[in-house]
């Protein structure tokens, strides 16, 4: 397990969206810098615990802890080089990008219906998204392992590559959309889905080739983002299964 101590790294790693498993926090630390973390843990949906002195020493005996310690993630990350390479040995390449998903639960489903479904690759955004933790990988059923994942810094340049390389970009979005169900999905596809509440950025939609909707019926207008994902997934599938 990587460990991180001390107050500042610790606040540091979380804003710079290192990708950390969870906080540690010994029983009664306070003060402005421990409420920072407690902020910018929850922001980024990161498990914060409060625990004893004898438990950090179990985590941590190094004498510059002040009280804090977080654990990143071994995750393993792909580059986008290698995430649209492997892709490429597909009859249609798939690819989904997550535009800042910060529920770390919706993160895990989403992760479980894009291995079920065939993705090739996935690409998150390395700022205001939830961490591939613990949390992650069990809501995932274990899709954190077999799934590439690639993290980018800025999303607009993933997308150019990713249209530079013969993909068409689908952005899932509300706004002068279409109907999912019209669209055919029978080419090189990078599959986009924005943040629970405020959808995709709109440079991110800006980017975007087409934009397309799931018709609602009901008086709420949206879906929940993992459940809206595995049905455009399945309907790309759906359309390709004859390939």
């Amino acid at each position: 397990m990587n460990i991180i101590v001390g107050r500042k790294p610790v606040l540091e790693a979380i804003n710079s969206g290192e990708q950390i498993e969870q906080v540690y926090i010994l029983h009664g630390q306070k003060g402005p810098a421990i409420d920072a973390i407690r902020i910018a843990s929850k922001k980024r949906g990161i498990k914060c615990n409060e625990i004893s002195n004898d438990k950090l020493r179990t985590i941590t005996t190094h004498p510059n802890a002040q009280g804090v310690a977080a654990s990143k993630t071994e995750q393993k990350y792909y580059s986008l080089s290698e995430i649209i390479s492997t892709s490429k040995q597909s009859s249609y390449p798939l690819v989904l990008i997550l535009d800042s998903i910060q529920d770390t639960h919706n993160l895990g489903a989403i992760l479980r219906t894009a291995e079920c479904s065939g993705v090739d690759g996935i690409i998150i955004t390395k700022h205001n998204s939830a961490p591939v933790n613990d949390t992650v990988a069990k809501t995932s059923a274990g899709a954190t392992e077999h799934v590439k994942i690639c993290v980018v810094n800025n999303l607009a340049q993933a997308m150019k590559e990713l249209r530079d390389s013969g993909f068409w970009i689908a952005g899932s979005s509300l706004d002068n959309s279409k109907d999912y169900s019209a669209v055919d999905f029978k080419i090189p596809l990078a599959l986009v889905v924005g943040n629970e509440e405020k959808g995709i950025r709109k440079l991110t939609a800006d980017n975007c080739d087409f934009l397309i909707n799931i018709p609602m019926k009901g008086k709420i207008q949206s879906l929940n983002v993992s459940v809206a994902t595995g049905i455009l997934l399945f309907e790309v599938l759906r359309q390709r299964k004859s390939i």
